[in-house]
């Protein structure tokens, strides 16, 4: 039997779908994730899947099947869900941005979905068998979140961080990214490796990587428009600024050879798969 506290914000007993509140989310993150309460279609249309290799490595390296409890931690529209599904898990959802959540839970009504912060879980001491924060770790690498993860977690569960990357192998997809970053600012980016400081970590193990490789492929509205549309500090941006985004974005697909005419293309991403376990105490 579970005998730990519940923080004392959460009521204890079901929360099938129930939303909790947090301790002022939206202040504990970069202010560009803002931008994601306006992209909510974009984001679904044009983020990229997880490569169904991703299931096993859920499976074999995280530990996750039946019977075991998974937080898909910035769980955004859901795009992690299925491969968490896929492994026989039970998923909790949690996400600081209403309006991704509630996206989520129309696509996954059967998946618990909680309004939460990575650093204010809404879950008790030690209740899962893992946390995922697929293309999410970033915006909360720090103290406070690592202690909440290792909080939640079961001793022995492991922390997996997942990030779709693209292949700037590919001289136009590396033009396409340097167009990108020149709009970012401040906000966290994987890019920099910035998260990556916050390890090692006091009872947590070391890092253990895999790598994938996978093709977005689909209309060039889509894998490229509307995935640029769906970061958040180009959501964030001023109307002028976006549509000078925009021009770029039209002329670099119009001068591409393997781009421009095209009614379906294939964007190439490298998915980098990287994993913790919580330590005994």
């Amino acid at each position: 039997m579970l005998t730990a506290s519940l923080r004392p914000e959460y009521r204890a007993g079901p929360r099938r779908k129930e939303r909790l509140p947090v301790e002022n989310p939206s202040g504990t993150v970069h202010h560009a994730v803002n931008g994601y309460s306006t992209v909510a279609e974009a984001y679904v249309r044009g983020r990229p899947e997880y490569p169904h290799a991703l299931t096993d490595w859920l499976r074999d390296d995280i530990g996750l099947g039946r019977g075991a409890r998974v937080v898909d931690l910035g769980a955004g529209t859901g795009k992690m869900t299925p491969r968490l599904l896929a492994t026989g898990a039970d998923v909790v959802a949690i996400e600081p941005v209403t309006q991704l959540l509630d996206r989520l839970s129309t696509t996954f009504p059967r998946v618990e979905a909680l309004t939460g912060a990575a650093q204010a879980i809404p879950l008790a001491d030690g209740e899962v068998d893992a946390v995922v924060c697929a293309q999410s770790f970033h915006w909360f690498a720090g103290p406070a979140a690592l202690s909440e993860i290792h909080r939640v977690l079961k001793p022995g569960g492991r922390l997996a961080m997942i990030w779709n990357l693209s292949d700037t192998r590919l001289p136009w997809v590396a033009r396409l990214s340097a167009l990108i970053n020149r709009y970012e600012g401040d906000a966290p980016r994987v890019h920099t490796g910035a998260w990556r400081n916050v390890f090692p970590c006091p009872g947590f193990g070391p890092l253990v990587e895999r790598r994938y490789e996978h093709l977005h492929v689909g209309k060039p509205e889509d894998v490229i428009f509307h995935r640029v549309h769906s970061i958040s500090f180009v959501a964030a941006l001023p109307q002028e600024r976006r549509a000078a985004l925009d021009r770029e974005l039209r002329h670099l697909v119009d001068n591409e050879p393997t781009l421009s005419g095209r009614d379906e293309i294939a964007v190439p991403y490298i998915t980098a798969a990287i994993h913790t376990r919580k330590l005994p105490a």
